[in-house]
C-alpha cells in the first residue's frame, strides 16, 4: 500500500497527529522512561513476591481508585475542551481545561495526604524495596501531573486572550496530549503498584 494513500483520510486530507510533533517526541520519551521503571518494578516483585504483597496491603487502594477517577475526568474534560476549539468556541474551551486542572489539582492533594501518611508512619524509601517503588514511581508521576497542569494553565491562558481558533489550535491539542499521556501512565501504575498481586 502506498504510503502517501494510508495518510489520507476519507475526505483526502493527511491524517497527523495532533499537536506539535516535538511534543509526541517527548511524549514517546517519557513513555520509555515509564517503561523501564515498570519493567524495573516487575523484576523486583517477581524476586520478593512476599514483600511486595505484604507492603501492598499498606497502601489506600481507595485513594488510588478516587485518584484514577480524577485522571480519567479530567482526561474527558481536555477531550470537550479541544472539541469545543475546533469549533471556535474559546470561552468554552478554556472553561473545560479548567475543570481538568481541578481534577489535576485534587489528584495532588489526595496524593500528598497518601505520602503523608506513608512518611508519619515512619515508611520511606529506604523502608523495603517494595517502597522505594511506591514513592519513587508515586513522586515522578506526580511531578508529571504538576507539569501537566502548569502546560494546560498555558493553554488555557491563551485560549483566554483569544489565541487559538478553529482554524489553529495546535497548542490546545498539544497540551491535551501531553495530559492524556499522564493519564496513561497513571492507568497502568495504579494496578501495578496498588492491585495486582
Amino acid at each position: 500500500m502506498n504510503i502517501a494513500v494510508a495518510l489520507l483520510a476519507p475526505q483526502g486530507r493527511r491524517r497527523d497527529l495532533p499537536g506539535d510533533l516535538a511534543m509526541w517526541f517527548f511524549i514517546f520519551a517519557e513513555l520509555l522512561v515509564f517503561g523501564v521503571l515498570f519493567l524495573a518494578y516487575a523484576f523486583a516483585r517477581a524476586r520478593n513476591v512476599e514483600l511486595f504483597n505484604a507492603s501492598q496491603l499498606e497502601l489506600d487502594r481507595i485513594s488510588g481508585a478516587i485518584n484514577t477517577a480524577l485522571l480519567i475526568t479530567s482526561s474527558y474534560f481536555v477531550v470537550r475542551a479541544v472539541d469545543r476549539i475546533r469549533h471556535g468556541a474559546s470561552r468554552a474551551c478554556v472553561h473545560w481545561l479548567a475543570a481538568a486542572m481541578a481534577c489535576g489539582g485534587a489528584f495532588l492533594v489526595l496524593k500528598l495526604v497518601e505520602f503523608g501518611a506513608k512518611f508519619d508512619a515512619g515508611i520511606t524509601m529506604s523502608t523495603n524495596t517494595f517502597f522505594m517503588f511506591y514513592i519513587g514511581l508515586g513522586f515522578f508521576h506526580f511531578m508529571h501531573v504538576v507539569l501537566g497542569m502548569v502546560i494546560l494553565g498555558a493553554v488555557a491562558f491563551k485560549a483566554w486572550q483569544g489565541g487559538y481558533s478553529a482554524a489553529d489550535h495546535t497548542g490546545v491539542e498539544t497540551g491535551a496530549s501531553y495530559w492524556h499521556m499522564v493519564d496513561l501512565v497513571w492507568i497502568v501504575l495504579f494496578p501495578l503498584v496498588y492491585v495486582l498481586r
